[in-house]
Formats: structure tokens, sequence, C-alpha cells
């Protein structure tokens, strides 16, 4: 529609290394039916600093996924809600994609979706 509000999509340009580094998350990632444990899951999305801090927060009882408390070698799956109480917050997300290994910060945003506490 002329005049009208321009498509969201048209307007957002996207860095091409980010996507250079997305893509190659994906391929490094497991397969159609895979799972990725937990602690380092959230190691590589960079929810925690390293990946034994994950671990130790799972022993804790500070991660939780779908509710329940988990153990490091958990198997997540997509569309798993992830609950994690690291360093006075909780952070819940939404498992949107599965990487094993540890990506860069622009990066690690797009493997899941935050929800709202």
């Amino acid at each position: 529609m002329p005049g009208g509000p321009p498509d969201a999509k048209a307007t957002v340009a996207v860095d091409p290394n980010v996507a250079a580094a997305v893509a190659a998350a994906e391929a490094a990632g497991p397969q159609t039916g895979e799972t990725v444990r937990v602690d380092s899951w959230i190691w590589s999305v960079r929810l925690v600093k390293t990946r034994s801090a994950g671990a130790t927060a799972c022993k804790g009882g500070h991660v939780r996924v779908n509710g329940d408390r988990v153990k490091p070698a958990h198997s997540l799956r997509v569309g798993d809600e992830v609950r994690l109480v690291h360093e006075g917050r909780e952070r819940i997300v939404v498992v949107k994609r599965l990487i094993r290994k540890r990506v860069g910060a622009p990066v690690a945003v797009h493997p899941y979706v935050a929800a709202l506490a």
C-alpha cells in the first residue's frame, strides 16, 4: 500500500557476519531428533559463564526445565521452558534452537526466546 507503514523486515539491516555465524552455529548443532545437555546449552547461549557453573546451578536446584528441577545431563528439546536462577536473577527462556558449542554474544540470543516472568 503506497504511503503506508514500511515492512518491518525490509527496514531491519542484518549484519552479514552475524548471519554467517548463526548459520555456522546451526550447522554445528544436533541433527533432527537429537538432544543437548541442559548444562551445555545454558553455557552455549551465554546464560552462565562456564559449563561447570551450569552444572553447579543444575546440581543446586537452580535450573528447571518445564517446571521440574533437572540434573546437568538432562536432555533439552526445542520448545522446552528453561528457568535459571543465577546471580540473584531469574531468567526464563524458551528453547528455539539447540546448539552445542559456545557462540558469540550477537549469535547467542538467537537460540532462545526470553519469556516474561
